[in-house]
């Protein structure tokens, strides 16, 4: 007969270091997450983490890089909108520090001036209007950049907003 090597209660604190240790292992790995930006129409609110953000000691995000983020749709989250609706847009906090600003573009295009808030509300805004000038549009794409207190591009969340009425 032979004694074992742990009695039950080793076994379970010898499980339970190895149960945390590997959470640590798998945490240490992980990129810290980026900022939310939020975007909500009615009751309905989607968020996302930035599609494209500049990395390690890039100062900036590069022009085409910028392009490239405001025209790409794949990586968007997509919220339904009506005409008449009120589209706000809402950043968090840390997207605005050390003199961040943010601005808000629709298919490419800036919407805004650059803002230091965190919130801004768009009401009844119709988003898809064409102006009398071609067909009205099944999505469009807002964007939100982050720009520096020098006006350089540091990062962009994506959404796509789809018209209830095509």
């Amino acid at each position: 007969m032979t004694a074992p090597l742990f009695s039950g209660r080793g076994r379970r604190t010898a499980a339970a270091l190895g149960a945390v240790s590997a959470g640590l292992l798998v945490l240490s790995a992980c990129d810290k997450p980026t900022p939310l930006a939020t975007v909500t129409v009615g009751s309905s609110s989607v968020s996302s983490e930035a599609s494209c953000m500049r990395t390690g000691d890039q100062k900036e995000l590069s022009q085409e890089k910028l392009g490239s983020c405001l025209s790409s749709l794949k990586t968007s989250k997509t919220i339904n909108y009506g005409r008449g609706d009120t589209l706000r847009l809402g950043v968090e906090p840390e997207v605005v520090e050390d003199g961040s600003k943010w601005v808000a573009f629709l298919d490419g295009n800036p919407i805004t001036e650059p803002s230091s808030n965190t919130y801004r509300s768009f009401p009844g805004a119709d988003v898809f209007s064409t102006g009398g000038q071609g067909e009205t549009p099944k999505t469009r794409k807002v964007s939100i950049v982050q720009v520096s207190a020098d006006d350089k591009p540091q990062a962009v969340w994506s959404f796509t907003l789809k018209n209830d009425e095509a």
